[in-house]
């Protein structure tokens, strides 16, 4: 069983940062893949950003290509998620999520353990 645990969400204007971080338990951590997702309200979970067991291989959405930045340290069972240049339409709740293999994905279905979500919101 693993258990994740987002922070780092919060207000902040347009055009302004944060960092998500993804705090994992267990120590198998380092072989799971492990991604982003979001959800607006009135609007499915999507897809942000993964990244592969070993940080080599990452992936974002369209949306969010050129500002957002994922990584992970697997000494800290951690996964960040830099995200700059904030428009209000990222405003969200942010869930990490951790798959039961090495490769990365962008599908929903392919995660087998979700936080809880932390809320992010860009003012205009």
């Amino acid at each position: 069983q693993v258990q994740l645990v987002e922070s780092g969400g919060g207000l902040v204007q347009a055009g302004g940062s944060l960092r998500l971080s993804c705090a994992a338990s267990g120590r198998i951590f380092s072989s799971y893949a492990m991604g982003w997702f979001r959800q607006a309200p009135g609007k499915e979970r999507e897809f942000v950003s993964a990244i592969n067991w070993s940080g080599v291989n990452t992936d974002y959405a369209d949306s969010v290509k050129g500002r957002f930045t994922i990584s992970r340290d697997n000494v800290k069972n951690t996964v960040y998620l830099q995200m700059n240049s904030l428009k209000p339409e990222d405003t969200a709740v942010y869930y990490c999520a951790a798959r039961r293999l090495t490769r990365i994905s962008s599908s929903r279905d392919d995660y087998n353990y979700w936080g809880q979500g932390t809320q992010v919101t860009v003012s205009s």
